[in-house]
């Protein structure tokens, strides 16, 4: 599996800020990449660049093996993009959207209509055509949002905080369309997100501050790295839980105590055979390794960054 995306030594800056600071790294072929970080931190920056709507200062990218800076044409037929906020027209209809912005990659006649019902199926919008955009509920609004980034069924699909503020049902179909994409096409996701849950399901992650990586990895190592695991013991007594450790956390009807990994759990586990009747051991979260990397926590909104 090569690299479709390969980002060396890149640099933008905005008057005396580094938005963008020296920063390189690969995505993979086919994979889920999760690229995280604060607002400001430089990930909008970055997309706008891959998408040949910002020119950078220094550095080189590739897409797909063509360099940016001699084929832009080519590189953005091969790129969809949910942006943050919807860029539809809100005076048209769905179809009249989606049919201008098909007309853009040659896509006309019966080969659009054929690719509207296409994804018309896909994200579950065909009583949604005729309804101009700007009476959609948010949910709405970002199916179809979806289904602009896909028309010209690109191989690399962009999706910048793409479920904020969604309903728990939206966001499940989103996933399940993406997901679909990636085993039948062998699409390559590029995520941004708030949700540090969908960031856990990534593939290989990208945290970046000020401009530049501060941490990299699958979300495995990564929690491996920068945290421990939890022991959560039930029917104990708050004596019993000391003996384990002196840092505990009290829960409703359970004890919670950290460990620095799965060694030390099967320590205590089996020099204390009596307390352990009850129990579970997790992995810290995507949020504690985002913590631990940044001293930031990660929160949603919108993203008015320059970086």
């Amino acid at each position: 599996m090569g690299n479709i995306i390969e980002i060396k030594n890149l640099s933008r800056t905005f008057g005396d800020v580094k938005a963008v600071n020296d920063l390189s790294f690969n995505v993979k072929e086919g994979e889920l990449f999760a690229f995280l970080g604060v607002n400001g931190a430089g990930k909008s920056t970055t997309i706008n660049i891959i998408c040949a709507q910002l020119e950078k200062d220094g550095g080189s990218v590739m897409i797909d093996g063509e360099d940016l800076d001699k084929c832009t044409q080519s590189i953005k037929s091969k790129i969809g993009v949910v942006f943050q906020n919807s860029v539809l027209d809100k005076a048209l209809t769905v179809k009249d959207n989606l049919e201008s912005r098909a007309a853009l990659y040659g896509i006309t006649g019966d080969d659009f209509k054929k690719r509207l019902e296409e994804l018309s199926k896909l994200l579950d919008f065909g009583a949604l055509l005729k309804r101009t955009v700007g009476k959609l509920s948010g949910g709405q609004r970002r199916r179809i949002d979806v289904a602009r980034a896909l028309i010209h069924d690109p191989k690399i699909l962009i999706l910048d905080e793409p479920t904020t503020g969604l309903d728990p049902q939206t966001r499940k179909l989103l996933w399940n369309v993406i997901y679909s994409l990636r085993k039948e096409k062998n699409m390559t996701v590029f995520l941004t997100t708030h949700y540090m849950e969908e960031a856990a399901d990534a593939d290989y992650v990208v945290i970046i501050d000020n401009g530049k990586i501060s941490a990299e990895g699958t979300p495995l190592e990564l929690k491996n790295k920068y945290t421990g695991d939890f022991i959560t013991l039930y029917g104990i007594t708050e004596r019993e839980a000391k003996i384990l450790s002196d840092e505990f956390e009290s829960l409703r009807d359970a004890y919670r105590i950290s460990v620095s990994d799965t060694e030390e759990a099967t320590r205590l586990i089996t020099c204390h055979p009596q307390i352990f009747k009850d129990y579970e051991i997790t992995k810290g979260k995507m949020d504690d390794v985002f913590l631990a990397v940044t001293g930031k926590k990660l929160t949603g909104g919108d993203d008015n960054e320059n970086g």
